[in-house]
C-alpha cells in the first residue's frame, strides 16, 4: 500500500521540522507548507490521505485553507485536522463547519497528534 501521505500547513519552521520528522519516521510522507495558500496549490496537485493545518498563517488562514481544500476534487474526503493554539468555542465551531475532523490545541505532544491522526484515518 506505501507510504501514508500527509500534508502540513504551518508558519513555524521548527513546528514543521519537528513534526515533519515524527512523522516521517512512522511512515508518512511528509508535505510541508509555510502557509495556507502553498498547501491549498499542493492540495489542488495532489491527493493526500490526511491534512493537518496550523490555525494562524499568513496569506491565508486555517480555515480558509480548509474551505479551499474541500473545494478541491483531489481532497474534499480528505480528513483534515486543525493544529492550533486558539481554544475559542467560536473559532473552533467554524474550523468544525469549515471541514476541520479534529481540534488539536497546541502544545501537544507529537505522539498525541500520532495516535490522533491514526484515529481519524481508521474513521
Amino acid at each position: 500500500m506505501g507510504k501514508k501521505k500527509l500534508l502540513f500547513a504551518d508558519d513555524s519552521a521548527s513546528m514543521r521540522k519537528v513534526l515533519g520528522m515524527h512523522m516521517k519516521m512512522n511512515g508518512f510522507d511528509v508535505t510541508a507548507c509555510a502557509d495556507g495558500a502553498e498547501a491549498l496549490a499542493k492540495a489542488q496537485a495532489e491527493r493526500y490521505d490526511i491534512i493537518i493545518t496550523d490555525m494562524n498563517m499568513p496569506n491565508m488562514n486555517g480555515i480558509e485553507f480548509i474551505k479551499g481544500v474541500k473545494q478541491t476534487e483531489t481532497n474534499k474526503f480528505a480528513p483534515i485536522i486543525m493544529l492550533t493554539t486558539e481554544n475559542a468555542e467560536d473559532m473552533r465551531a467554524e474550523g468544525q463547519a469549515a471541514g476541520a475532523k479534529v481540534w488539536l490545541v497546541k502544545p501537544f505532544r507529537p505522539d498525541q497528534l500520532l495516535s490522533v491522526v491514526k484515529k481519524v484515518m481508521d474513521d
